[in-house]
């Protein structure tokens, strides 16, 4: 069983999460943390601990000031950040302090489940031992970049993917590229290379705003809004 441990602030979504957790087969919650500091007694006191699933914004320190005092502690327990956190540079900082994966809230079990199911390939991946070939190393590499959606095509990244899904997805109505630009923190042209991509996979419609002059505004809707 990989055992695992989930930190969020709120208590009641911290239970939701680890009931996900629960019904996914080989995975166990160890434990439950609503603090960085609580966090940090875990990772002491738990006789086994394989797994993180790590909120960003806690009351007394950030997810990620977590991750930094674990590893100055010498804890190297895989974390998947799971956080409404969207801002790149946060992203951008989980990566580099070696989170596995990011997954962006709100989600579903089918998200969070992905993730896990992608991490447990990853470790068997590994717990095989010996030396890796060229395509054992793109199958561990694999493991950690899964995409959340299915298919992404090549050169496409999942987490920029998942940043510019959930901000239209979250939206009241149709945004324009240069608006989710805005609320992820990518430029206007990647944000529009994205949402050709959702249109193109019939996830959002494209609507057209046309002003006083000049080319109509291509905005964007999720496609199960009405």
């Amino acid at each position: 069983m990989i055992e695992v441990l989930v930190v969020d602030d709120d208590i009641r979504v911290a239970q939701v999460n680890a009931a996900y957790v629960e019904k996914v087969p080989g995975f166990h919650v160890a434990g439950e943390a609503h603090s960085a500091a609580e966090a940090l007694r875990q990772v002491e006191l738990l006789p086994r601990l394989d797994l993180i699933l790590l909120d960003h914004y806690l009351p007394d320190e950030t997810g990620l000031e977590v991750v930094q005092e674990m590893r100055r502690r010498g804890h190297q327990t895989d974390v998947i950040m799971v956080t409404a956190a969207r801002d790149v540079t946060t992203v951008q900082a989980a990566m580099r302090q070696g989170a596995l994966q990011y997954l962006v809230k709100p989600f579903n079990f089918g998200g969070l489940r992905g993730k896990l199911e992608a991490y447990a390939e990853l470790r068997r991946t590994l717990d095989s031992g010996g030396e890796a070939e060229q395509a054992d190393v793109d199958r561990i590499f694999g493991a950690l970049s899964a995409p959340s959606e299915p298919g992404l095509p090549k050169g496409h990244s999942p987490t920029t993917a998942e940043l510019v899904r959930q901000s239209l997805m979250n939206a009241e109505g149709p945004l324009s590229a240069q608006e989710i630009a805005e609320r992820t923190g990518v430029s206007r042209q990647t944000a529009q290379r994205y949402l050709k991509l959702l249109e193109r996979t019939g996830r959002a419609r494209l609507t057209l705003k046309y002003g006083d002059a000049g080319r109509p505004e291509h905005r964007y809707v999720w496609a199960t809004r009405g």
